[in-house]
């Protein structure tokens, strides 16, 4: 396999778990900010945060209400982790690598980004936004189990779980981070609504039902951490796919210095100190934590997309 269809099949999956977090992330919003009472701390601008694109909002929006921030991060094509241009270069990466992607992977991937073009194609916020994010969400698991279930478990498809665990895993971290930081505020009324806010940082991720099932006791901050970092078994907790990641990378050639980056991960999760950061350094710990992110991708980069175009992995 070329190393340039090795990293289109990388980016394919990543853009598809991007839009599907970044669609589920804005309908448990929307229901947040319906639900909670005004002047809690949660305001419309900590989605630009969690998605990390500030460098792009800043010079194209003058204020950060709900109209500006969801039409960026929904229809916004120089918002290139906006719904749209996700699906938009997903559906490219799959397009230019047809041969190793099954038909109905193609297919699929092609009819999602035509429903998205069709409800977001305006720039306006379609009506029934829930029932559209619901589809986009339903719709990239689908095409992910799809590819599961018929794509050849070689390569390539290494290349897509590894792809699809680390946008993953970045984007949990973004939602513990940004969340943790708006709930750890001093004042009465954040304590006193603290089990909801935890709980929506929960639902942002699909995680609320898992948590009762494993954790058993009402949601507090230290343990929702607890779960979303280090549960072996929930799909979308870091652990999880860090450990993950390493499998897909042990079934691949010249792959020492991705799985180190890999087992360091692993190591400053399994020895972190929850109940001691939680105080006043867990952003700094996120924010640790994702410039490793960043540092494995650039491994991975590195070791099968640098080289020549026509260097095959």
């Amino acid at each position: 396999m070329l190393s340039r269809v090795a990293e289109r099949i990388y980016w394919m999956a990543r853009y598809l778990e991007r839009a599907e977090n970044t669609a589920r992330l804005v309908n448990v919003y929307r229901e947040s900010m319906l639900d909670l009472p005004s002047g809690v701390g949660i305001e419309w601008r900590q989605l630009i945060e969690i998605t990390g694109t500030e460098d792009y909002f800043e010079p194209r929006y003058r204020t950060s209400g709900e109209r500006n921030v969801l039409k960026f991060v929904l229809t916004d094509r120089a918002n290139p982790s906006s719904v749209i241009s996700c699906l938009e270069a997903a559906r490219e990466n799959v397009r230019t690598t047809r041969d190793l992607v099954p038909t109905e992977g193609w297919e699929h991937v092609n009819e999602l980004y035509l429903f998205a073009r069709k409800k977001f194609g305006s720039s306006k916020i379609p009506p029934r936004l829930h029932e559209v994010l619901s589809q986009i969400v339903m719709r990239c698991q689908q095409i992910i189990g799809l590819l599961a279930g018929t794509m050849s478990h070689g390569d390539a498809y290494q290349f897509a779980r590894i792809g699809r665990s680390l946008e993953r895993a970045d984007m949990t971290s973004r939602i513990v981070d940004v969340g943790s930081t708006t709930l750890i505020a001093p004042g009465e009324e954040l304590e006193r609504l603290e089990n909801r806010l935890w709980m929506n940082v929960l639902r942002s991720l699909s995680a609320y039902q898992m948590y009762r099932q494993h954790v058993r006791r009402r949601i507090r901050g230290p343990d929702t951490v607890e779960f979303l970092l280090r549960d072996q078994q929930f799909p979308r907790s870091i652990a999880h796919t860090m450990q993950t990641i390493r499998q897909s990378l042990g079934s691949l050639p010249r792959n020492e210095t991705p799985l180190r980056a890999v087992a360091r991960l692993q190591r400053r999760v399994s020895k972190m100190d929850i109940d001691a950061l939680f105080g006043n350094g867990l952003h700094l710990y996120m924010d640790e934590l994702q410039a490793e992110f960043t540092e494995l991708d650039q491994q991975i980069v590195s070791a099968w997309f640098s080289p020549r175009l026509d260097e095959a992995v």
